[in-house]
């Protein structure tokens, strides 16, 4: 069986922004050593960007891969890949709006994964979770795993949990969050993980928690898409010094 082949050339810009979401990602404490980025290629919608298996804060340029969307590198070559791979393959095979995956073990978010209590918006900056938050339970699809999406059968049962949605938890896992471009996919990651702390300390003040209402969230996530510029430029400084 031949390789599959390249989609094309891709512009630097968008490799450098590849890089930055790994590094930016890993300064604001959304990714450690473990979880993964990518985006769609854009000249083949058939094909994907990520790094190979690193610690994204280590990710530069040159360890950019090229994948196809069962998640095999294109071009072959020995190279050390992420075994969760499949979750970015299966979702951009599901998902023609999204054009950039994140997976990461957000901390404060994974409690809601082995609770029953779900993760809802309570302020603007995270208006994109109005939709509701799924939960992705491994167990349903294939019993007692070491709980890993390791295979494209697994990465296709995570995108269908996750739907039209934006973030879907993997239970005792992590989360994976989507987006129409690898900037705003990078400010929902980060944004993800702070209304998840934010709203924990809301529920132990006690009482009722008001939560944004569907309809603002959406008009608050059409804002913030427009504005993503802003955020970006920060985070990058503060992640690259420059």
């Amino acid at each position: 069986m031949s390789a599959p082949k390249s989609g094309g050339p891709v512009d630097p810009a968008l490799i450098e922004d590849l890089v930055v979401a790994n590094r930016v990602l890993a300064d604001q404490g959304v990714l450690d050593a473990f979880g993964h980025v990518s985006v769609r290629h854009p000249g083949n919608p058939q094909r994907y960007l990520m790094s190979r298996q690193l610690a994204p804060e280590l990710v530069t340029a040159d360890d950019i891969l090229e994948y196809d969307l069962d998640s095999e590198v294109v071009g072959g070559g020995e190279h050390l890949v992420f075994l969760e791979r499949f979750i970015h393959g299966e979702m951009y095979k599901a998902r023609t709006d999204v054009n950039a995956v994140i997976h990461s073990h957000s901390p404060s978010v994974i409690p809601f994964g082995v609770t029953t209590v779900p993760l809802r918006p309570v302020y603007h900056m995270a208006g994109f979770l109005h939709a509701g938050v799924p939960n992705f339970d491994i167990r349903t699809h294939r019993g007692m795993t070491n709980m890993l999406v390791t295979d494209g059968a697994l990465g296709k049962a995570l995108a269908d949990t996750l739907g039209a949605g934006t973030v879907s938890l993997m239970r005792g896992h992590g989360n994976v969050v989507v987006g129409p471009d690898i900037r705003v996919a990078t400010y929902r990651a980060i944004y993800t993980e702070i209304n998840a702390r934010l709203q924990m300390q809301a529920m132990q003040l006690g009482g009722p928690v008001t939560y944004l209402a569907p309809e603002e969230g959406q008009k608050i996530d059409a804002v913030q898409i427009k504005v993503i510029g802003r955020p970006w430029a920060l985070w990058k400084r503060k992640a690259l010094g420059r």
